[in-house]
């Protein structure tokens, strides 16, 4: 009865605007076609950080970071032995900012293609911080998966917004929920639309990601849930919760029986 009142006092609402909403569903269909439905099963977990998946000791050194590129290489399907990785430093005394005074990021890592060989750069400042430092791994090795395997075009209006999306569709949404790196563009809009479209997928964004795991995958508290951060968390349980009261997406769970 208390729940009843509640949804009624409180209903249930989408965290993203109705074009990200319409974007994600859209995406996740497409991502389920180029990859396959294992990437929404169970048996496929969501990458945590935890020594369960990332065993090997952390030490900022050059061999630890390959490490950790190798075990993503695994969950993202990528062959290692056709990466190079390469680390730069970036001066960040000069930091730009857009028309509504957003800084806008510097470049994490940067992503390069030569007959058929792959070279990842990763800037050093976050090295300190490995949540951050997988995030951005992950989103290279999606390009990987995207431009070094010809699956979009570089111009495709979307490429970074998808790159973020399949890294999450490959079970690293913690890590770039976590620590979004999206900025607003004074120029970009979603397509027929006035609203504004950003560069990389919002917080909310990875919420109503993360969520469509979740309820393809049946998980009402999904475990992996505790390694969200408090914003990312309320973005996520705001997300689920709309999911499952409304059942309002293009992307939905195929029906038993």
């Amino acid at each position: 009865m208390l729940f009843q009142l509640l949804d009624r006092l409180f209903p249930a609402s989408c965290p993203v605007d109705i074009s990200a909403k319409r974007w994600i569903e859209y995406r996740l269909y497409w991502l389920e076609q180029e990859f396959g439905r294992q990437c929404l099963d169970r048996s496929q977990p969501i990458v945590e950080p935890t020594p369960a998946f990332f065993p090997d000791r952390y030490d900022k050194s050059p061999d630890s970071i390959q490490r950790m590129l190798a075990r993503i290489c695994v969950g993202m399907g990528v062959d290692v032995e056709r990466i190079q990785l390469e680390f730069f430093t970036e001066n960040r005394k000069l930091q730009f900012v857009n028309g509504r005074g957003q800084a806008i990021a510097g470049a994490a890592g940067l992503y390069e293609d030569s007959d058929g060989m792959f070279t990842i750069r990763l800037e050093t400042s976050q090295f300190d911080d490995p949540m951050s430092l997988a995030g951005t791994i992950a989103h290279e090795l999606a390009h990987v998966r995207l431009l070094g395997e010809h699956r979009i075009p570089r111009t495709v209006y979307d490429n970074e917004l998808l790159t973020d999306l399949t890294a999450v569709f490959h079970g690293y949404g913690i890590f770039l929920a976590n620590i979004p790196r999206n900025w607003e563009s004074d120029t970009g809009r979603w397509p027929v639309t006035n609203l504004k479209k950003p560069e990389y997928m919002s917080g909310p964004m990875y919420g109503y990601a993360l969520a469509h795991l979740a309820w393809f995958r049946g998980e009402a508290q999904p475990s992996w849930r505790s390694h969200l951060e408090s914003g990312a968390k309320a973005n996520f349980d705001q997300a689920l919760r709309f999911l499952k009261a409304t059942g309002d997406s293009e992307f939905a769970p195929p029906r038993e029986g």
